[in-house]
């Protein structure tokens, strides 16, 4: 299963409209890349909803059951192949817990595609809480897919930037899928973590405000300097604010295709705000997020 899904898109399966609508993101990513699109369906047997029934004279067998999900299977594949660009694109049905089975192939892929809900609002949970261990624990890249069936159109990525070595992998990310989708780079340094009215008893200290946002503007500039030499043919907008980092990254977000988060940021204080940040980024945004950890 793990040879399958080696540095191959992955994406997972069950079935819902927004796991099919992460499919299709999947295929058109995968061309993009020039990888492998291997869509997954993880089922738990036996079927929790199903044992729970009490009657000792029902007798569960797994064959109907794993054909109709190999039937979901073969024709999200079918739909799959005419927007992957010619790339290999194959079905894996998976018996197991999902989170489970998406960790073991998720060490192995170049990238990890899940849907934004699942079946109805138990499921929905079930695949939230799935998508938030996922984000957590893999190593490969993970991108969430909001409800749309849109290719990108925007021609627009945003990635938020504060020097972390996640910050530091989520900007070449960006920079790699703007170059590849001919897209403008938003680059948000929100350099103050403390809403505007906070700061309003300090603003009577002698600071240079003006200063301070060169410094934050110049910080910014060298987080991309060796990015920007790698892919020179980006158009590279620099935004700082003294916004909170959520507000900033979603108001930008907006008209975005896609916008790139660390997991964490710097430090251990900061690495609980940004952990908060990207949690709340992949909850309220409105496009495709991709999440990514420090390797």
């Amino acid at each position: 299963m793990s040879e399958s899904a080696h540095d191959a898109v992955v994406v997972g399966y069950d079935g819902s409209p927004a796991a099919r609508r992460a499919a299709h993101w999947a295929a058109r990513e995968a061309a993009t890349r020039r990888r492998r699109l291997v869509i997954v369906h993880a089922f738990r047997w036996p079927l929790t909803e199903l044992t729970q029934l009490r009657t000792e004279a029902l007798v569960l067998s797994e064959d109907p059951f794993r054909t109709e999900y190999q039937k979901l299977v073969d024709d999200l594949v079918e739909e799959c192949r005419p927007l992957a660009g010619g790339n290999e694109v194959t079905g894996e049905l998976t018996p197991g817990e999902p989170v489970d089975v998406l960790n073991r192939l998720g060490a192995h892929a170049n990238l990890l595609v899940l849907g934004s809900s699942g079946h109805g609002a138990v499921h929905q949970v079930l695949l939230g809480s799935t998508s938030a261990e996922l984000v957590r624990s893999v190593d490969a890249p993970v991108v969430v897919v909001r409800e749309t069936d849109h290719p990108a159109h925007h021609r627009r990525v945003v990635v938020g930037a504060d020097g972390s070595s996640t910050s530091s992998r989520a900007v070449d990310f960006a920079y790699d899928y703007a170059t590849r989708h001919d897209a403008e780079l938003v680059a948000v340094h929100a350099w103050s973590d403390l809403p505007l009215d906070a700061l309003a008893p300090v603003r009577e200290w002698d600071v240079n405000w003006d200063e301070i946002a060169e410094q934050a503007k110049l910080a910014l500039s060298e987080n991309l300097a060796g990015h920007s030499a790698k892919y020179p043919d980006v158009r590279v907008r620099h935004m700082v604010t003294m916004s909170k980092p959520v507000e900033a990254l979603l108001e930008q977000s907006q008209n975005a295709d896609l916008v790139v988060v660390g997991s964490h940021g710097r430090g251990a204080v900061r690495r609980m705000l940004l952990g908060s940040v990207s949690q709340a980024v992949l909850h309220y945004a409105k496009c495709p997020v991709a999440v990514l950890r420090a390797t």
